[in-house]
């Protein structure tokens, strides 16, 4: 498996540029360069807001980056704020276009954090969802859920698409300060559940060296 990280949700609105911004951090604390790509983002009118925070925190860290644009970060820049297929007007996107400019980011950095899109079921056309680019980028994925009242059942349906597209992956819970039911309504079952939970907020070195080790493995 190559050193990429694909950041998934499992909605839109739920942490994954806050949660790739973090895990910059962490993989640098580990002493490697991190490259950032977003193959597409929608709702831009001028400039791509979550690939524009992206690069803006990866140039602190890898000054070799200055050497992209922020259109060499993300690839399809689209102005309506919906799903790829519905942004696009139904035309179909060939992965292939994301490859090349991937590989000029990878030429900088030992490991690249790759954000999608909304969740893994939005369409990307009419043939390709989200959870095809994980697989295109052979990238491990990293699936960031909520910490609101329904996030089990939410959290749950995600595993089950990665679970049955036989994509490996970890999870991470995105807890924010307003989440105060999450101790008592949630995290029984998950406690009960899972081995381990990874939440974002305080586990993210953790989280950080889990990645590296499934790649590794």
């Amino acid at each position: 498996m190559s050193k990429r990280i694909f950041i998934t949700a499992t909605n839109t609105n739920i942490g994954k540029t806050y949660t790739s911004k973090l895990l910059i951090e962490a993989f640098v604390r580990l002493g490697l360069r991190v490259g950032v790509y977003k193959p597409i983002e929608t709702g831009v009118i001028t400039v791509a807001p979550d690939a524009n925070a992206l690069f803006e925190t990866a140039l602190i860290h890898n000054p070799t980056l200055k050497a992209l644009s922020l259109n060499d970060i993300v690839t399809l820049q689209l102005p309506l704020p919906a799903a790829p297929f519905v942004a696009n007007k139904g035309k179909s996107i060939d992965l292939a276009i994301f490859d090349t400019a991937l590989a000029k980011i990878e030429a900088l950095c030992d490991l690249v954090i790759i954000e999608g899109a909304g969740g893994l079921m939005v369409p990307i056309d009419d043939e390709k969802m989200m959870i095809d680019l994980p697989r295109h980028f052979n990238a491990l994925t990293l699936l960031v859920t909520h910490c609101n009242l329904g996030c089990i059942n939410d959290t749950l349906l995600s595993i089950k698409a990665l679970e049955e597209a036989k994509l490996p992956f970890i999870v991470g819970f995105n807890c924010r300060v307003e989440d105060t039911s999450f101790e008592t309504t949630s995290l029984p079952y998950l406690n009960h559940r899972f081995s381990s939970i990874y939440r974002i907020d305080h586990d993210i070195d953790t989280i950080a060296k889990a990645l590296l080790d499934t790649i590794s493995s």
